[in-house]
């Protein structure tokens, strides 16, 4: 469990081998067995078998203050710099409280009748020297592997920008070789025969089937990569430090709701440049499709807690908020975005499309869809698997997130490499004389969520120890989400990049 005083998480305060104060939010309940996974001032004082079970039934609190020695303060003003508990086990006597005994409260593993617990607190209050700027330091300083954080986000940038240069020199070696041998058959007065991608120049931005869905895609990813940007910013800027408790989250909403005009105007441009008509569609989908997966999957989960009596449940006030915030403000927004996106010229293409598509070759096994899908996730999400390992730590295991200037950095990694990978990946479907680019486009960058799926089974196997079904049930409800977010954002980046880089290269040579 977890408590919070004036805004500042209680800590349990232990000392480890090496004489580091080691301070987690995460309050143990009890003692179990010969587990010696706490201090010995918590457990290790109790003499106990493996059938033995014993509750922390009293929280000794001490709470650190700071005299405020301001001109505009109150007369004698404290502010609280500090919160640590000391969990004890105590067994109190039936008639009154005892908090001063020594005899712990072994429970009964089978019992045969109601057992009723008594539990106590006391506090105490101790001057510190500690600054109200500097409160959340010994939290955070004691954070276990916070030093081994920023060697994994420098392995992650290593590695991104080690394929990025990898990608980036092989395709404009290969390139450069094209746009110089066709542009000797161009000056040559033999005639020859094309190929490779400049072959399908007259099919190359034939719109693709299910158009009216990909630009419905396109334009969710916009709106989510706008509101990750954003909310990175700010985080950077210090605005949604821990201290201000669920800031980042408010702030990714607000956001997500006010970018719906971004959503709205590129799904508008991409479905007009698909050759799209019916855009009253378009953009009830648009605006529509993303947040409805997102609000039935939260309905579902508070609907189990709210089943179970759970205090985790959202209220319905909540709920009502949320609805009126994407009915209210999302919605209007993302209608004016599509009408200023209609009214706009349709992106023009350097080359014509032919009347009659031309046929496709059988393709190798690198060109299918599934392949693509695959190796488009795997570069980019080698990236940042690390640095999941401490954003889950965050959200599942109590632990605090605050290293938000270099996630930031992360991300752009995770940009670069995705699109990177996108652009060559389609690269060689145009070679191939595949046209059919704009599907794969998406998949090569939402291949990424992929792997985070498989990321985060792995976590639930190897660092969680859910025991009820509930709980399970809750953390792939919340996965499948961040999971369906992160599949329209990556794919989104991986059409766009792609998008930029046929336009590119068709704008270079010259077709008849």
């Amino acid at each position: 469990m977890c408590r919070v005083v004036d805004n500042l998480p209680v800590t349990v305060c232990l000392t480890s081998e090496d004489q580091k104060r080691y301070c987690s939010a995460s309050i143990p309940l009890g003692c179990f067995g010969e587990t010696r996974d706490l201090s010995n001032s918590l457990c290790g004082a109790f003499t106990r078998s493996k059938n033995e079970v014993y509750l922390l039934n009293h929280a000794k609190l001490k709470i650190y203050y700071h005299p405020v020695q301001d001109s505009w303060s109150w007369p004698d003003s404290i502010r609280i710099v500090g919160v640590v508990v000391e969990p004890q086990s105590i067994a109190h006597p039936k008639d009154k409280a005892d908090c001063d005994s020594t005899t712990p409260l072994m429970l009964p593993v089978h019992l045969d009748s109601e057992l009723f617990i008594t539990y106590s607190y006391s506090v105490i209050y101790e001057a510190s020297n500690i600054k109200w700027a500097s409160r959340w330091d010994y939290i955070l300083e004691s954070m276990p592997q916070s030093n081994i954080q920023w060697l994994s986000i420098l392995n992650s940038v290593v590695l991104a920008l080690f394929l990025s240069g990898l990608v980036a020199t092989i395709l404009l070696r290969t390139l450069r070789r094209d746009i110089a041998r066709y542009s000797q058959l161009e000056n040559s007065s033999e005639v020859q025969e094309e190929s490779g991608w400049k072959l399908v120049h007259g099919d190359v931005f034939r719109p693709p089937s299910w158009g009216m869905l990909l630009s419905v895609f396109l334009g969710s990813g916009s709106q989510l990569l706008l509101m990750v940007v954003v909310t990175l910013f700010f985080a950077c800027l210090g605005f949604l430090s821990p201290a201000n408790r669920g800031a980042l989250m408010t702030c990714a909403l607000a956001m997500y709701a006010c970018s719906g005009t971004i959503a709205g105007y590129v799904a508008a441009r991409m479905y007009k440049f698909l050759g799209g008509v019916r855009w009253k569609t378009n953009v009830l989908l648009t605006a529509t499709v993303c947040p409805a997966v997102v609000f039935i999957i939260v309905f579902i989960l508070n609907l189990a807690l709210w089943i179970l009596r759970s205090a985790n449940a959202l209220p319905f006030g909540t709920i009502v908020a949320l609805l009126a915030l994407w009915f209210g403000v999302s919605l209007p927004l993302c209608f004016i975005g599509a009408f200023f996106g209609f009214k706009k010229s349709a992106i023009e293409v350097p080359v014509r499309t032919n009347q009659i598509p031309r046929q496709i070759p059988f393709l190798t096994a690198y060109g299918r869809p599934t392949v693509t899908f695959f190796l488009g996730g795997l570069l980019p999400f080698s990236c940042i698997f690390i640095q999941l390992f401490f954003i889950f730590n965050s959200i599942w295991g109590t632990q605090f997130y605050f290293m938000f200037g270099l996630l930031f950095l992360v991300f752009l990694m995770l940009v670069i490499t995705c699109s990177e990978t996108a652009i060559l990946l389609c690269y060689f479907q145009l070679c191939s004389e595949d046209y059919r680019w704009w599907w794969k486009a998406f998949h090569c960058g939402a291949g990424t969520s992929f792997y985070l799926f498989i990321y985060s089974l792995h976590y639930f196997i190897s660092r969680l120890e859910f025991r009820d079904a509930i709980s399970g049930f809750l953390y792939f409800g919340y996965i499948s989400i961040i999971v369906w977010l992160s599949f329209l954002l990556t794919g989104s980046i991986g059409f766009f990049a792609c998008l930029w880089f046929i336009r590119r290269i068709y704008a270079v040579v010259k077709v008849d």
